[in-house]
């Protein structure tokens, strides 16, 4: 009976791994389509991974101290409640065509992805035998690039109508005649978007009524850590050199990662010539490399040094991009889709080589490390505003030097020959 109920847990907690990763890889369709029904600016559209990813930044602290009270599963339950009723904001916010609103909703969703991201990553490690922690955490995590690839599909769908106009049709078209059309643009969320709500508040109500097996995580040593003050122990990592780099380095990844994929479909459009929904197609197929680099990378740190791997793929990066911002045609967005391959190791060695050796202070500096997020916040607002002042080719130089952060970041550890991969995103 424990064991069948211990199976339902690691479903459920697996499920979550799919739910983010589909609400999280949803932006790039979201920023081209706001971008058309609100008649925004590259740097206003990209305001929509800003509201996302600020939520990173400010939650997960406070979503530790709120399971340290009420346990994983109180945490669980309410990220999914934040992220359902966020999701379910999108119907009103389309009613009225209102972008702040749009970002409100997304903010809320996002607030409850950082309480699950903060809760399943270690939770799936806890529950079940220890023996089989990493596969079952390398287990979820496919279900997360699984989730990149069925999102972009489902989000070209449903919601981008392959419908564009140019500035001189805008210009020409009656306002009245305008208004429809923006307004049914906008529409096109409002469907998708209460069923998304719907799904996951479901998940909310069974995870609320499954028995969860306890849990304990806290050594004696991380015990009496934390009975110092949260803000001693702060500064302690605060001061902790090779930890900040780290925080650093994911941030430029995670802002590395949402400019090279928010403004995919755009560079596709105008550099290939592309319609949004083939864009969207193609971009799903460049989350299919990401999911594949998973597997691939996994398999090579078996007998490559994971940190000589990360600098190798870091190199073949950045010069994918400038060949990028350079080609024409296809091949600038064939280029360009070679780079999700090649990013899909970042997160969890950059995180995994952050944390190392940290003991008893792992799980704050993990926090931190998490809240390095925040670069998918920044980042691609500066790459909007590059892109509305010159053009997107020449704004694909921001996750290019992005990368070479990354690159500094892997060259600094490549004297550490043992890294245990533990989370990935």
């Amino acid at each position: 009976m424990q064991k069948n109920s211990n199976l339902v847990a690691v479903a459920l907690i697996t499920s979550l791994f799919f739910l983010w990763g589909f609400a999280l890889n949803l932006n790039p369709i979201l920023i081209p389509h706001l971008k058309k029904a609100c008649q925004l600016t590259d740097f206003q559209s990209s305001l929509i991974d800003s509201a996302s990813y600020i939520a990173y930044f400010l939650l997960p602290i406070p979503a530790a101290l709120f399971m340290k009270k009420y346990g994983y599963k109180g945490g669980i339950v309410l990220g999914l409640l934040l992220f359902s009723f966020g999701a379910a904001l999108f119907y009103p916010a389309a009613a009225v065509r209102n972008y702040g609103f749009f970002l409100g909703a997304l903010f809320i969703v996002f607030s409850g992805m950082a309480f699950l991201e903060t809760a399943a990553n270690p939770l799936i490690t806890l529950i079940g035998d220890p023996k089989s922690a990493t596969q079952r955490i390398n287990l979820a995590q496919s279900f997360n690039g699984f989730a990149a690839v069925s999102s972009t599909y489902f989000g070209g769908m449903f919601i981008l109508s392959g419908n564009s106009l140019t500035e001189a049709q805008t210009a020409a078209m009656p306002p009245a005649e305008l208004n429809t059309f923006l307004n049914k643009e906008a529409s096109s969320v409002q469907m998708p978007f209460v069923v998304i709500s719907l799904v996951v508040f479901v998940v909310a109500i069974m995870v609320w009524r499954t028995t969860f097996p306890p849990v304990k995580e806290e050594s004696a040593a991380e015990l009496k850590d934390e009975q110092r003050p949260l803000s001693v122990r702060i500064g302690e990592l605060l001061r902790n050199k090779h930890l900040m780099s780290g925080v650093l380095a994911e941030f430029f990844y995670v802002g590395a990662q949402s400019c090279v994929s928010s403004f995919f479909i755009r560079f596709s459009e105008r550099v290939a010539g592309f319609e949004e929904k083939p864009a969207a197609n193609y971009l799903a197929i460049a989350f299919g490399g990401f999911m594949a680099g998973r597997f691939i990378g996994t398999f090579l740190m078996r007998y490559f040094n994971p940190v000589k791997l990360l600098v190798t793929y870091t190199i073949i990066n950045i010069i994918l991009i400038i060949c990028a911002v350079n080609l024409h045609g296809t091949a600038a967005v064939y280029t360009l889709m070679g780079v999700w391959f090649f990013m899909s190791i970042m997160f969890p060695t950059i995180f995994s080589l952050s944390i190392k050796d940290l003991g008893a202070k792992t799980k704050l500096g993990s926090s931190l490390v998490i809240m390095g997020i925040v670069g998918g916040a920044l980042l691609p607002p500066l790459m909007g505003r590059i892109s509305d002042m010159f053009n997107i080719q020449i704004a694909y130089m921001v996750p290019c030097a992005c990368f070479v952060g990354i690159l500094w970041f892997a060259v600094k550890n490549l004297k550490v020959k043992n890294v245990e991969i533990v989370a990935g995103h």
